[in-house]
């Protein structure tokens, strides 16, 4: 081969390469915490798409042991396809997570009595309450400041020693890997916001026994300014050991999803 045609493949090589690795990356932006916040425009969301599969392409090359990509149309598609499908069981482990914080702030607001003032969630972009709003700014804030982005991109650059480019992924893995994250969700939300629903909970009975004795007493006038003090001093309580709990959770959905990441035997 003359070095022109030698160079017009690696060029050829490097550009699939590419674009495979985009189609992984950019589940990360539908699913994945902060990189799906609604709070960064399409565009800038974009931008950083790329900049992560220019950074990752390396890698993502090196790791398939130098077999060759295929440069038919078809055989193309079906690898961008496998590219986005890994990328998404990938992105909805982490995103699992995050729906639990979501979901715990819901409870929260649902027991206190917040959920009648439902507003827009600016991470999110869906209606939530106040408490909803406040676990997920802290759930985003905590990864943040513990380095999270760093471990997301970590973790999708070694997904490439799971399933190189070539390969194609166990299904089954895959599938199984996102039902027990799915499962997971409300385990997890009643881990977060547990002090908080017994304490709601305990108050709630305890003006109900106060009704029972004192039947002229206003409970609901009374009750419900009480259930939000001791809501909210419950949450400014425990929402400093969420931070040691989102740390744990994010290396476990991390390694979870490596995990499920297999090459089909």
């Amino acid at each position: 081969m003359s070095p022109e045609s030698i160079l017009a493949e690696f060029g050829q090589q490097q550009v699939l390469g590419f674009f495979l690795v985009l189609a992984r990356v950019s589940p990360l932006f539908l699913l994945a915490p902060l990189f799906s916040s609604k709070l960064l425009s399409p565009r800038a969301r974009g931008i950083v798409a790329v900049g992560l599969a220019i950074g990752i392409a390396p890698i993502a090359m090196n790791a398939g042991a130098g077999a060759p990509l295929p440069t038919e149309p078809m055989p193309i598609a079906g690898l961008v396809i496998k590219e986005m499908l890994v990328g998404l069981g990938f992105a909805f482990a982490l995103g699992a997570l995050f729906a639990a914080i979501q979901v715990a702030g819901s409870l929260v607001d649902v027991m206190i009595g917040f959920s009648f003032g439902a507003l827009v969630d600016p991470v999110t972009g869906t209606s939530g309450g106040v408490l909803n709003q406040l676990y997920a700014l802290v759930g985003v804030m905590i990864f943040v400041v513990i380095g999270g982005d760093a471990w997301v991109i970590q973790g999708l650059a070694r997904s490439y020693e799971a399933v190189p480019l070539a390969d194609a992924p166990a299904i089954g893995s895959l599938v199984e890997g996102a039902q027990v994250a799915f499962s997971g969700i409300f385990a997890a939300a009643i881990e977060i916001c547990a002090p908080v629903l017994i304490a709601a909970t305990l108050t709630d009975v305890a003006f109900g026994l106060v009704s029972r004795v004192m039947p002229q007493l206003n409970v609901f006038a009374v009750g419900f300014p009480a259930k939000v003090l001791v809501g909210l001093l419950l949450v400014g309580a425990s929402l400093p050991f969420v931070a040691g709990w989102l740390g744990d959770e994010l290396q476990h959905s991390v390694s979870s999803a490596l995990h499920t990441l297999k090459v089909a035997g």
